[in-house]
């Protein structure tokens, strides 16, 4: 859970900046991703990117250390059940049912943080 903490936080360095410009396409706060990328930095500056960075972390935290352990425990119940080694179409419906269900439980907090990216006013460095 560690590594994977380490992992979502190293990742949301470059995941934060494109989910900021993608969500504001997407309700239409901008018409291309030239002009969402120019808004950004002109009004906020590279803060503007990182906007929700500290929220991201808090749902992608709790969701890998749900969706891993929930992942390992579903292949190894099914694993015994079955009295041999899963196949990889067996592991994907494990990883399908942890991913649901750790979306699911972190969905609150999707939308803490999609609103806080969505947010027009300007943060102070």
């Amino acid at each position: 859970m560690a590594a994977a903490s380490f992992g979502e936080m190293a990742a949301c360095i470059v995941r934060v900046p494109t989910e900021v410009m993608k969500q504001r396409l997407q309700v239409g706060h901008f018409q291309s991703l030239n002009q969402a990328a120019v808004d950004i930095w002109t009004k906020q500056g590279l803060f503007g990117f990182y906007r929700g960075y500290g929220t991201t972390i808090f749902r992608e935290i709790p969701f890998a250390c749900i969706q891993f352990p929930l992942f390992e425990s579903l292949k190894k119940v099914y694993r015994n059940i079955k009295g041999k080694n899963i196949n990889a179409v067996e592991a994907g419906l494990c990883g399908m049912v942890a991913g649901g269900t750790a979306a699911g439980l972190t969905t609150p907090l999707d939308v803490i943080k999609t609103r806080i990216m969505l947010s027009t006013k300007v943060l102070l460095p």
